[in-house]
């Protein structure tokens, strides 16, 4: 699969990591299926925002994109997004692209002016056939040389951009003149040399359908007179309190943005996957704190599970828990089977968590159940990514106050216990009382 990554001119915002997180949930679903997925997703470390970037603050392109590769990568680290196989980056993949834009001029689907060179797309009969626009009004000869221009409009489009000033030293001298690649050239180059001429499953957000996607098609295929790729799918937009993300208007977030507030990764995540990848996401702040409680909750009850399972008891093996558990694993399936239906998976999750909390409310409930229960959900967050983590330690001041109240408890000094129950409070840790003793949350509520 090919996924279209970031162009680096400066930090990704949550908008693209919805995008992210769909592409994660897909390639994990894959292998839990028993697929062997190689994945690519390209690093776009040149256009004409990465230029306009480096020669702002006068340093390098290089330089200018290297600090962005880098947060990109901290960003899917603390997203939970698996790294995918290969990220290739187009500044390291110019000769693939000459060569791919070499034979297109061969073939007469290209076409020289200015020392730029051009996608000729009145010659390629099938154009628009993944997005459905229509070239019929196409003026002979009208075309761009911007990487972006109105998605409305179907143009010839640069595969090779003849050097000019505003480039300044950025540049390559090629066989076909000097200058840089334009934006599309470099995907279907770099997908070709990793994944082939064919290739399964191309993914990107729906704004990439037209032109992207479109001009991917078209000089793919003009290449190489074969179908480029099996299956496109394109995640929806997530908005920002109703609107198209914007700094203007002060709904702007990256994720590091949103990290600052106090807001845990995890929360995120399960805020970018719950709604179906083809429904827009209206994102909030009280949609967040909304998440966050959700995913506290959910590895509270994963912590609590484990602790009841590892304990003794002679309770017997419960055959309607262990029927429920059956049942919520073919749910979880058929949902994600039904294109990547991933509210409707997380809600077979959720019924399982509550007819487990009901049988243990009742004490019917073995820890062998538990252990069935517990082994399941861990199965299942291979796919979703939120519910593995570290159990964290107490240590300094807050460790201390925890054995002070315990010394409390042990001499039947309840009300310094209680006391100190509300110093820890007050410091963000949560404190139950059980069967197998004291148990502690840290919780974060975001600012």
């Amino acid at each position: 699969m090919y996924t279209c990554g970031p162009t680096v001119y400066q930090f990704a915002h949550i908008g693209n990591f919805r995008a992210y997180v769909f592409e994660d949930i897909l390639r994990r679903y894959l292998k839990f299926k028993g697929y062997r997925v190689i994945q690519v997703m390209n690093i776009t470390d040149i256009d004409d925002k990465t230029i306009r970037g480096s020669r702002r603050e006068g340093i390098p392109l290089s330089q200018h994109t290297a600090r962005y590769i880098e947060a990109f990568f901290d960003d899917l680290k603390a997203l939970n997004i698996e790294m995918a196989e290969f990220y290739p980056r187009a500044t390291e993949h110019i000769g693939e692209m000459v060569a791919l834009i070499t034979k297109l001029l061969q073939k007469g689907y290209a076409y020289k002016s200015e020392g730029s060179v051009y996608f000729e797309i009145s010659k390629f009969k099938e154009y628009g056939k993944l997005s459905k626009v229509k070239i019929s009004e196409l003026k002979p000869g009208a075309r761009v040389r911007a990487d972006e221009y109105e998605k409305e409009e179907a143009r010839d489009f640069a595969l090779w951009r003849g050097w000019d000033e505003d480039d300044g030293d950025v540049f390559w001298e090629t066989e076909i003149g000097k200058g840089r690649p334009g934006w599309h050239i470099e995907c279907s180059a770099m997908s070709m040399k990793y994944l082939g001429e064919q290739f399964d499953i191309h993914t990107g957000g729906i704004d990439n359908i037209f032109p992207h996607h479109e001009n991917e098609i078209a000089q793919s295929e003009a290449v190489t007179g074969k179908e480029f790729v099996r299956y496109w799918l394109h995640n929806e937009h997530l908005l920002a309190d109703g609107r198209k993300m914007s700094k203007s208007l002060g709904n702007y977030y990256t994720l590091r943005d949103l990290l600052e507030k106090g807001y845990d990764p995890k929360a995120i995540r399960y805020l970018l996957m719950f709604a179906h990848y083809r429904d827009p996401i209206n994102f909030t702040e009280e949609g967040l704190r909304a998440a966050q409680n959700t995913v506290s909750s959910l590895i509270d009850f994963l912590d609590r599970l484990y602790d009841s399972m590892n304990g003794g008891g002679d309770i017997e093996f419960d055959e309607g828990l262990h029927e429920k558990a059956l049942m919520a694993e073919r749910a979880f399936e058929e949902r994600m089977d039904d294109d990547l239906d991933t509210p409707g998976a997380m809600a077979a999750i959720h019924d399982l968590i509550r007819e487990t909390n009901r049988a243990s409310e009742r004490g019917k409930v073995s820890p062998k159940n538990l252990r069935e229960v517990f082994d399941l959900l861990m199965r299942l967050d291979s796919v979703l990514g939120i519910l593995r983590h570290e159990r964290e330690r107490l240590s300094g001041e807050d460790a201390r106050l925890l054995g002070e109240r315990e010394n409390a408890r042990r001499r039947g000094d309840y009300a310094s216990a209680d006391g100190i129950r509300s110093q820890l409070l007050q410091r963000g840790i949560v404190l139950e009382d059980s069967a197998q003793g004291v148990r502690w949350r840290r919780i974060r509520t975001g600012r």
